[in-house]
């Protein structure tokens, strides 16, 4: 992806970058708004986002965060992205136990594909040119005197114990590799200030404890001022987590969740969620956004916000063109388009979402049906051919044991199965697997 895939940014106004977090939703908590405030619009100023690499890619829990730094960008601040090579090795504590250590060739290796992955959301030229940084820079050559004289002297343990996080962990046990993680990030922002002129840092609010600990930091060394702000947890409606699916969680690499996923992911959104999304995560006007509530509230059958706020997010995440096709995709299976003119990792990915079985050769219609999953018995197939709701790539079926050609795989190896308007199921033909 490049800077060319990004959606065009229509002002909203003329709110400070503030006023516009704020109206979105995105301002949860914050060191002094009113010095916060005067600080952003001030000048450019210079902050910082961290990201650990805890896994090979980046996962929509995250987004909300690259966003947020790319309109900072966009009113003319200065970013600094931090991919922690050091702090992934160590890991923020959680309340469900302790995490399991990675090595460092993997975390170096998930350092450098998270790089490139945030790359694309940015611009490293002109004035306020985004830079990316890591942690291991600066930690890793620290030696274990510097760091308990330099940084531990600072942050007495009662306030570190009173943290939620650790007081649920004191009865299970927490180790001090979890519990000194404080301060490894709270000296990423005294580093970044010193090596950068770095003076606003911000995050989730599940980081609010680490961040004003790092605020706290940089003023007890004798820098700053220097400022925090925290977005908020996203949730769900209905209580599911978000960012989660049925498969797991909603990644952000192409070949761990497909670009069709992806979309698919945004399309079904709850109608009681995609305002708040398309405030949190859309670069539509303030303007355009309360018309795709109110459209939603008018018309909710018709998803004009869900299309909306998935075919943005899927061009700002994986590029225009598989934006489209995932629309495309999102049609045709459902009869309202050509399935011949997708893609080949298109469909299989739309296929293997909606469930895909592998066959060495293809039986005839009914059966078909039942391998895929659609009916539960051939009699049920049948019953199903002759009300008129069978299709096979779109076309209506009438006889239950008619042979499907070999040239009515798409690319030579798929079928579309649908049974009525919404249930289908693909087959992939693999002669001798």
């Amino acid at each position: 992806m490049t800077d060319s895939n990004l959606p065009p940014v229509v002002p909203a106004g003329r709110e400070s970058p503030l006023d516009d977090l704020r109206w979105r939703g995105l301002l949860f908590d914050s060191t002094d708004v009113a010095e916060l405030q005067e600080h952003l619009g001030s000048g450019p100023v210079t902050f910082y986002v961290g990201f650990d690499p805890t896994a090979p890619s980046l996962h929509i829990g995250n987004l909300l965060q690259i966003v947020t730094a790319r309109r900072l960008q966009l009113a003319g601040h200065r970013p600094l992205l931090l991919v922690g090579g050091a702090t992934g090795l160590i890991g923020d504590p959680n309340e469900r136990g302790e995490r399991i250590l990675n090595t460092p060739e993997v975390v170096a290796n998930w350092v450098d594909r998270i790089r490139e992955q945030l790359a694309p959301f940015v611009s490293y030229e002109g004035e306020n040119a985004a830079r990316p940084v890591n942690n291991l820079d600066w930690i890793g050559v620290m030696s274990v005197v510097e760091f308990l004289r330099d940084v531990g002297k600072h942050f007495p343990v009662n306030r570190m114990l009173a943290r939620e996080v650790v007081k649920a962990r004191l009865d299970s046990g927490i180790s001090y590799t979890e519990f000194s993680y404080q301060l490894l990030q709270a000296n990423d922002f005294f580093e970044l200030h010193r090596r950068h002129g770095c003076t606003l840092q911000f995050g989730g609010s599940d980081q609010w404890g680490n961040i004003t600990a790092g605020v706290d930091y940089v003023r007890r060394r004798g820098a700053g001022p220097v400022h925090a702000f925290v977005t908020p947890l996203v949730t769900k409606a209905d209580g599911t987590k978000f960012g989660k699916t049925e498969g797991g969680a909603v990644w952000l690499d192409p070949t761990m969740t497909s670009p069709y996923a992806f979309y698919q992911f945004w399309v079904n959104t709850d109608d009681r969620d995609v305002g708040q999304y398309l405030r949190y995560f859309s670069f539509r006007s303030h303007q355009e956004i309360e018309e795709l509530e109110k459209a939603t509230a008018e018309r909710p059958a018709a998803r004009i916000a869900q299309r909306a706020l998935a075919e943005e997010l899927t061009a700002l995440v994986h590029g225009a063109e598989e934006a489209r096709q995932a629309v495309a995709a999102s049609q045709a299976l459902f009869g309202r388009g050509a399935l011949d003119e997708l893609a080949p990792e298109t469909l299989r990915a739309a296929l293997g979402e909606a469930g895909l079985v592998r066959l060495e050769t293809l039986p005839p219609v009914a059966q078909m049906f039942r391998e895929a999953g659609l009916v539960s018995s051939l009699n049920e197939a049948r019953r199903a051919i002759g009300e008129g709701g069978a299709y096979v790539n779109n076309e209506r079926v009438t006889d239950p044991e008619a042979a499907v050609a070999p040239d009515a795989l798409l690319h030579g190896r798929f079928l579309v199965l649908r049974r009525g308007k919404r249930t289908f199921a693909g087959v992939e033909l693999v002669p001798g697997q």
